[in-house]
């Protein structure tokens, strides 16, 4: 009889080829995010908070001191020359740590004699000519809560980037410089609106007010938590307009998973009838997946793919831009959920433009944020909203219901 062949497990072609492929160990910043907190008028506390990989891994605080340095320029303002102060950052343990997944590094600089500034920060890999730049515009003489205190979660040496703490985290509020102050906080429990359609040109209403639904004092770098979901605004001076905003939300944000909490962002893509019929079912979640499974032709793989796809800008919204609101409720959540991360983006005082090399129909498509002062943040911005983005919108809104985008 003849013998059968003992069974032997061997590696596919593909697999045999991604065996042999050297494996990514390529160095990448991928971005950078950054704050300051002002000490006094003459001495200012920069933030860096930078996502930086080598291959798919990030780099450990280790390898980054030694593989990039730090430079810094201040200049009068963006698009000038001008140069208010410049320096070298020697980096080491004492100046970067890690949060999470990213390196933050931290360092001071002597404030120049003016109101404001743009610090221009440039990392760069040590030996050859990548290097990554970070604009952050400075209100050297603006002693407001905000930019004095910073919000600290654990055992952290550094505040946080974000606006936002989950309903589940301990966190203390700390100033640049040591202080036990009184700090007067307002909770506002109140649902912001989403943002508008970027077409809608009508005059804006007039913002209702909002109602204070209770005060209470804390004290400065004593342990907090927050446990109501809902919009705190801290102040160390009742008399000043501008305070620290704090959004606390539940645990899982910025995932968004809870079936009330599904539909809000489907508003961006959506009609008033299906928001409506969904609203009206006793069973969100069951109202939700037929929502999806009808703009799918019923093809259920099709229609997880477009869920994980929209619900994960949903997230990188949330995480990106909120603010006193939830991320996907801003007009950049919006624009950023809807056509994705922008091509481009220029930066003013109190402007972003973001560039879309090719949406829909269009190519080079601008979306204009202008800055807006505001009671509870400092990067409050609202899109300058024009008809004939129309053409531009409705195609992708188009894609994303037939399951194009996925």
């Amino acid at each position: 009889m003849k013998q059968i062949p003992e069974a032997q497990v061997r590696p596919t072609e593909q697999q045999q080829q991604q065996a042999s492929a050297p494996v990514n160990e390529e160095l990448s910043l991928i971005a950078i995010q950054s704050k300051y907190l002002l000490k006094d008028t003459t001495q200012t506390q920069v933030f860096l908070y930078v996502d930086a990989y080598k291959g798919k891994n990030p780099i450990g605080v280790a390898d980054f001191v030694r593989l990039y340095n730090l430079n810094y320029v201040i200049y009068s303002d963006y698009g000038t020359r001008e140069r208010l102060g410049y320096g070298n950052v020697k980096l080491d343990s004492s100046n970067v740590s890690r949060m999470g997944d990213k390196i933050v590094i931290s360092y001071e600089l002597k404030s120049p004699d003016r109101d404001y500034g743009v610090l221009l920060s440039e990392i760069s890999q040590a030996g050859t000519l990548k290097k990554v730049l970070n604009d952050l515009t400075i209100r050297f003489k603006k002693l407001a809560v905000n930019q004095m205190y910073g919000v600290y979660t654990g055992n952290s040496t550094q505040p946080l980037q974000r606006h936002y703490i989950n309903s589940t985290e301990q966190f203390t509020i700390k100033k640049a410089g040591e202080s036990t102050d009184q700090l007067h906080v307002y909770y506002y429990n109140h649902d912001f609106e989403p943002a508008g359609s970027p077409m809608n040109i009508a005059p804006k209403n007039v913002n209702k007010s909002l109602e204070v639904d209770s005060t209470f004092t804390i004290t400065a770098n004593q342990p907090l938590q927050f446990s109501k979901e809902g919009l705190y605004n801290v102040f160390a001076d009742t008399t000043q307009s501008e305070g620290l905003g704090i959004l606390v939300v539940n645990e899982r944000f910025p995932k968004v998973t809870r079936p009330q909490l599904l539909l809000g962002p489907l508003l961006y893509m959506s009609t008033n009838n299906e928001i409506n019929e969904i609203k009206k079912a006793e069973d969100y979640k069951k109202a939700l997946d037929k929502y999806w499974l009808t703009l799918m032709n019923g093809n259920a793989p099709l229609a997880q793919q477009s869920i994980r796809s929209f619900y994960g800008r949903v997230e990188e919204a949330n995480q990106l831009f909120t603010t006193y609101k939830e991320g996907w409720k801003t007009d950049k959540g919006m624009i950023y959920i809807v056509l994705g991360p922008p091509d481009k983006v220029q930066r003013s005082k109190d402007r972003e433009v973001w560039t879309y090399d090719q949406k829909g129909n269009a190519q080079n498509v601008n979306f204009t944020f202008n800055r807006r002062n505001n009671q509870f943040v400092d990067d409050h911005y609202e899109l300058v909203r024009y008809a004939e983005y129309q053409p531009i919108w409705y195609p992708v809104v188009e894609a994303w219901r037939n399951g194009s985008i996925r």
